[in-house]
């Protein structure tokens, strides 16, 4: 992003950073997380994949020609 201050920290903005792999709102950067919230952010990464790629299989199933 460049190198000025960093972006204030909103955990609802932190949260979809997680969740959401493919978009990048700079909060993981900006946010880094030790102890038991370091594994909680491991696994609203995980689930982020895992809702990806629900949606595209999905996506994929509706859009295919039959």
């Amino acid at each position: 992003m460049g190198d000025g201050p960093y972006p204030h920290y909103q955990p609802v903005i932190y949260a979809l950073d997680l969740l959401f792999p493919l978009v990048d709102l700079g909060q993981e950067r900006a946010c880094g997380p030790s102890g038991t919230m370091q594994w909680v952010a491991i696994v609203f990464v995980g689930t982020g994949w895992l809702l990806a790629t629900t949606v595209a299989a999905g996506a994929g199933r509706v859009l295919r020609r039959t």
